[in-house]
């Protein structure tokens, strides 16, 4: 794509989701100033992010 910075490969991925949820999606996306991809990103590598810091509270109490 002309113009955009050098970054990281991207991977285009169909995704189905609630309409409610985009709606939310979007709302934020557009507070933040940002693209819906680029919400879902964020989003996700949160998400990941949590998973893995609660994965190693566990791991510590086993």
């Amino acid at each position: 794509m002309a113009g955009r910075p050098p970054g990281p490969e991207r991977v285009a991925f169909p995704l189905r989701i609630e309409p409610a949820i985009l709606n939310v999606i979007r709302h934020t996306a557009n507070g933040e100033l940002r693209s819906i991809n680029a919400q879902i990103e964020i989003l996700l590598k949160e998400a990941l992010h949590h998973r893995a810091a609660a994965d190693e509270v566990n791991a510590r109490q086993d």
